[in-house]
């Protein structure tokens, strides 16, 4: 059973974290009266105020951003210890944090997790989706076990790599050059583009570089359906990963690029040795992957 005040401090991390009570309540299996008394009860004891409620959610005071790291380390160092006491019975029980993109979380992880949970039931999962920044400070500062990320990664990491994936151009149906088999580089500068980038790296502005494009940037998200639903609206036009592409609704034409592009994905980690024995035995499972 897990320390009261240690889940006062889960509850507090995964309330920033996910920006409310109700969102960190299903994380963690409490409800969102359970989860703020916690928080409420953590202010009490240490005569301080974490956080500011509104409408919109919850934000961090200023006492709050200074001991979210302390408390989040010790959440860190439980999960480590929790890890260890996996280690030595095995793993017939613990817990795998995962970061991700959009697109392996919609198309991977679901065949892997599936073949893995069947010879593993009690194993939980917890996972995270972001970008590839985001995935490298989460694994960086303990949030996560394992994030995949296009290779390469930051250097130190214990990487796999897994696959190549090719960027396409994605247009609307009646698009003027929807008939050709590639779609011309100059060309995306012709309509307005949408932008699939939240921050950092981004394989798409590495290919207006190099190509010396300079395309109009009318919209931008790292939501990928949102983008093909604008696209799919006529509102312009963008260059996704295959991946993504794979199963979609949306009424748009996908056609390779005229100088084809490509990103390496892989999965990586802190440090493969000092693993979990139940994320060494994730690792054998990544080829599940494939349909």
């Amino acid at each position: 059973m897990i320390d009261a005040n240690l889940q006062k401090y889960l509850a507090f991390v995964k309330t920033v974290e996910l920006g409310s009570f109700s969102r960190a309540g299903q994380a963690l299996s409490y409800s969102q009266s359970g989860i703020s008394r916690m928080i409420s009860d953590l202010e009490k004891d240490w005569k301080i105020n974490l956080l500011e409620r509104d409408r919109n959610g919850v934000r961090l005071t200023s006492e709050g951003t200074r001991l979210l790291p302390y408390a989040r380390n010790l959440c860190n160092e439980y999960y480590r210890l929790q890890e260890q006491v996996d280690d030595l019975n095995g793993i017939q029980s613990g817990l795998i944090r995962i970061g991700t993109v959009s697109s392996v979380a919609t198309n991977w992880l679901p065949r892997i997790i599936k073949k893995f949970q069947k010879d593993y039931p009690n194993i939980s999962y917890e996972i995270l989706l972001g970008d590839y920044t985001e995935i490298e400070a989460w694994i960086e500062e303990g949030r996560i076990d394992c994030g995949f990320l296009i290779l390469p990664t930051r250097a130190g990491y214990d990487t796999v790599e897994l696959e190549t994936d090719e960027l396409m151009a994605v247009i609307p149906e009646n698009h003027p050059l929807a008939a050709r088999e590639t779609f011309p580089m100059k060309a995306l500068e012709e309509d307005p583009f949408m932008f699939l980038e939240k921050g950092g790296k981004s394989e798409v502005t590495e290919i207006f570089t190099k190509n010396h494009l300079n395309p109009e940037i009318k919209f931008t998200t790292w939501d990928d359906y949102a983008i093909m639903s604008m696209i799919e609206q006529g509102l312009g036009i963008s260059i996704l990963p295959n991946l993504i592409l794979r199963r979609i609704p949306y009424h748009v034409v996908v056609r390779p690029l005229e100088k084809p592009a490509f990103r390496t994905i892989g999965l990586a980690m802190k440090n493969r040795k000092n693993a979990s024995a139940a994320m060494k035995k994730f690792l054998e499972y990544l080829d599940y992957r494939k349909e």
